[in-house]
């Protein structure tokens, strides 16, 4: 693994890193006053004119590595540039990299029809539109996907859509145009994972009605925000469908890795400004004669955010390589660890600059709160931490048991000291 940026990653680096200084972070604070202002559930104009200069700059879509569509990066390559983007709440937008367009794009790319393509992927590449992905549901343990109870039923020409969602982000926003459903289409199918579908229903339409917008720790996170929607008989027609009846698993797992693994990068570069935070305040302020940076427990905090940083980069990065090298199921434990390290990191890191800061970390003023909150939710959002736990450990655990434990016969276990005789015998993987 070499994970060197090449030219052409690191004079990315340096237009993104410049837009960020020139246009961004001096903007952040009109961006969030024009939220104010009037209804605040419409779009915000100055983040429109923030959109329209990095489209012409060249920075648009990073994160598609069909160059057909994107800038052509590996995820390898786009890592660096996403964790730039993630130290601001308003820049992924502004490069047209953020969730849930990004999934549902890359959705659209991989299983979209050509007809589905033009109608909806050309606008959303475009940033005329936004989307929305409707999987997760109040009524059932959704960190279990095959309890979605959401009914997808083929009638005639048309489907029929009925059910409950909620956490669907951007479903209020007025550009949103089209929103992705998971749900059943062929529940008695006895094997659990080919029950589920994914459609296609455009927005507005006739039945789809947003009840309210859920507040994450009491931020609504306007204007995109998470929708609890309920599905009242929808009809949409069968060529809506996404692959096909039976395919909503395998498009989540297509959908779902690059989309965790964008978290991490943001979460990333979402730390990363809450340490320089910390060490500026620190480093301004004193308390009982000395200045807090001196202090032995600010030092020991400062230190252990920056290793955790540096280990959560360097496990992202590897299994960005891994996604690029072995596609994105080889790469199912890489993407599961880091789904847990770096909200898990970011949690600490960004609670530390909180006290660092005394009352003023709780307060609005410095954007801690806030990503507290952004870093927190994220280790709900793509599955919780314990299912990528459970996952981790039964990838883990089939390194040393045999095909027949894997189908209820006995397991093969292999000896804890291995020595010559196995060194060149294969661990069975599933």
């Amino acid at each position: 693994m070499e994970f060197e940026h090449s030219e052409k990653v690191r004079a990315l680096q340096a237009r993104v890193e410049a837009f960020m200084a020139d246009e961004v972070y001096p903007n952040e604070e009109a961006l969030f006053a024009q939220v104010n202002e009037g209804d605040r559930w419409q779009p915000v104009p100055l983040l429109d004119k923030l959109k329209a200069k990095a489209r012409a700059a060249g920075m648009w879509n990073l994160f598609l590595p069909e160059s057909q569509y994107g800038a052509g990066l590996t995820n390898l390559e786009y890592a660096p540039l996403c964790e730039i983007m993630g130290r601001s709440p308003w820049a992924p937008e502004v490069f047209n990299c953020s969730a849930p367009d990004t999934g549902n794009m890359e959705v659209l790319v991989r299983y979209g029809t050509s007809e589905q393509k033009k109608r909806w992927l050309e606008p959303l590449l475009a940033g005329e539109i936004r989307s929305a992905f409707a999987m997760t549901e109040p009524e059932v343990a959704s960190s279990d996907a095959t309890n979605i109870e959401t009914r997808i039923r083929r009638d005639g020409n048309d489907y029929a859509i009925n059910g409950r969602k909620w956490w669907t982000s951007g479903a209020l926003d007025p550009r949103c145009k089209i929103l992705i459903v998971m749900g059943q289409s062929d529940p008695d199918n006895p094997d659990r994972y080919r029950r589920q579908s994914m459609i296609l229903v455009p927005l507005p339409h006739p039945g789809a009605v947003v009840k309210r917008m859920l507040p994450v720790f009491g931020y609504d996170e306007a204007p995109h925000g998470h929708a609890e929607v309920v599905f009242d008989n929808v009809r949409v027609p069968a060529a809506n469908m996404l692959l096909g009846e039976g395919r909503g698993f395998e498009i989540a797992q297509g959908r779902l890795g690059p989309g965790r693994i964008h978290h991490c990068m943001r979460l990333i570069g979402l730390a990363e400004r809450a340490l320089e935070r910390m060490c500026r305040r620190t480093a301004s302020r004193v308390a009982f004669g000395t200045r807090v940076s001196d202090q032995t427990v600010t030092q020991e905090r400062i230190a252990e955010a920056r290793i955790m940083i540096e280990q959560a980069r360097l496990l992202t990065l590897k299994a960005a390589w891994m996604m690029d090298q072995h596609g994105n199921k080889a790469a199912r434990a890489q993407i599961a660890m880091i789904k847990v390290a770096a909200p898990n990191m970011a949690c600490r890191v960004i609670d530390w600059a909180i006290q660092a800061f005394g009352g003023a970390g709780v307060t609005g003023d410095y954007g801690l709160a806030y990503a507290y909150a952004t870093a927190r939710v994220l280790r709900l959002a793509d599955g919780p931490d314990e299912v990528h736990r459970n996952q981790i450990a039964r990838l883990e655990l089939r390194k040393y048991q045999g095909p027949a434990s894997m189908t209820g016969g006995s397991a093969e276990v292999l000896p804890a000291d291995r020595g010559p005789d196995f060194r060149d015998r294969p661990v069975w993987i599933a």
